[in-house]
């Protein structure tokens, strides 16, 4: 994981240098709440085209084993209509994350009983507004909807080790959701 943001990283940042100063560093309220330490930045590619790449990861075990562990990276390309860092856009994002989910009786029966580990892969598109507060801080909210690959394998979560099945799924819906709090600088 650590190599795909680096990659990323010496991927787009030329475009910075190339077409302005303007970055932005973020953090998502809706992670947050599920206690997932995340860090977004968010670079200028041109006037109007930005690229932002988020980054989270879960490392804890809550009561009675459940969990929602993960690690994942979202990066997005964004077409402002009026300004960037300013207003509408649309965004195109892409994801990838390696999971180990199970114990979670307040989302299913099924996720109470069993846990899954695997990754997921996949990509969407996505409308947001950002409300700029002051000169470097903002409030963005996004929402986008797309396609992911879960490849996972099975457990019986009673005692989160028997092995079930390998199995995959593919999922259609909602694949990004943030409010975020932004430091711009500029």
């Amino acid at each position: 994981m650590k190599r795909l943001l680096f990659i990323l990283f010496i991927l787009f940042a030329p475009f910075t240098v190339t077409y302005g100063q303007t970055a932005a560093v973020k953090s998502n309220l809706l992670y947050d709440l599920t206690s997932t330490i995340n860090l977004g930045v968010e670079f200028s590619l041109s006037r109007k085209v930005t690229l932002d790449i988020s980054g989270n990861y879960n490392p804890w075990v809550f009561n009675n084993d459940a969990k929602i562990k993960h690690i994942g990276v979202q990066p997005e390309l964004r077409y402002w209509f009026c300004e960037k860092f300013n207003g509408h856009f649309l965004g195109l994002h892409g994801h990838y994350a390696a999971y180990n989910v199970g114990g979670l009786s307040f989302l299913s029966d099924n996720m109470e009983k069993y846990r899954y580990e695997g990754d997921l892969w996949g990509g969407g598109i996505s409308y947001g507004y950002q409300w700029p507060l002051s000169t470097h801080w903002s409030i963005e909210a996004v929402i986008g909807a797309g396609y992911a690959r879960l490849n996972h394998d099975k457990y019986v979560c009673e005692n989160c080790g028997e092995w079930i099945k390998k199995d995959s799924k593919d999922y259609f819906g909602v694949t990004k959701a943030a409010i975020s709090i932004i430091y711009v600088i500029k």
